[in-house]
């Protein structure tokens, strides 16, 4: 699990929920149901809208779940693990890799492939093809979250202009001022903290792993590839140090050395 994104979430609701039991402990002031049904049900709809149905029924649900369980991975980890596949298929030939205990699914994938003889562009396409379509799937999901973290201030406002329509029709009658003025002032509360605390943070995260999976998975091809062509260890952990940052590279030319 992704801690980052956890322990953000829960911190977030954390601190909101603190300032309610400061200002007095009467959560149910701060509950309305009209500006549940402009936040919730107008960005909804604004967000479909915005996507065919079946990217949202599939986008949606792969979003959080890689923003909450994707682990992360590093591409100097990588790295040590390619070189080591290449000392294996270099003293004990592709077959060896059947038993070979690899932990990355993608990095395992590639090494099967290797193992079964399959030619260099089979291996090049399909792994390529694979990456760019979990990539778009990120991206769908990145995208998603991000269009409801846009409308739900905007819908907010709306629910806000709803509640001083109301208000003012209604100044001659007392009794429902209060409750035009709390869903004025709820839904731009609602949609301030839905966009602020969960769907925009989420839609940057999603990118950050998007960009993190492109980086890894494009090494992983290329070391394959290296490997099918069966170049050296040393040679594979060499061209794919061009992947790491300049001050990691150098310290783990340094450590080769």
């Amino acid at each position: 699990m992704d801690l980052a994104t956890g322990v953000g979430l829960l911190g977030g609701f954390g601190v909101v929920f603190t300032l309610i039991m400061i200002d007095g402990g009467d959560f149910s002031a701060y509950y309305d149901k009209h500006a549940m049904i402009v936040i919730f049900g107008g960005a909804t709809m604004a967000t479909m809208m915005r996507f065919p149905f079946s990217t949202i029924l599939h986008g949606l649900p792969m979003g959080l779940r890689f923003a909450f369980t994707m682990r992360a991975v590093k591409p100097r980890e990588l790295i040590e693990e390619i070189t080591k596949i290449a000392e294996v298929v270099r003293k004990s030939g592709p077959i060896a890799l059947e038993s070979m205990d690899i932990s990355d699914p993608f990095l395992a994938q590639g090494a099967r492939y290797i193992a079964d003889g399959y030619d260099r562009e089979f291996i090049r396409d399909t792994m390529e093809r694979d990456r760019d379509n979990f990539l778009m799937h990120l991206d769908e999901g990145s995208k998603i979250y991000r269009a409801f973290g846009d409308c739900a201030p905007a819908w907010g406002m709306i629910g806000t202009i709803l509640g001083m329509v109301t208000m003012f029709a209604h100044m001659s009658d007392p009794s429902k001022l209060g409750p035009a003025m709390a869903t004025a002032l709820l839904a731009t509360l609602y949609g301030a903290l839905i966009a602020n605390m969960i769907a925009l943070p989420l839609a940057d995260k999603l990118h950050l792993k998007l960009e993190e999976e492109d980086v890894s998975r494009s090494l992983i091809i290329d070391g394959i590839l290296l490997i099918r062509d069966q170049k050296s260890a040393t040679l594979v952990r060499e061209m794919l140090i061009a992947y790491l940052p300049h001050n990691t590279r150098e310290d783990m030319s340094e450590a080769v050395a």
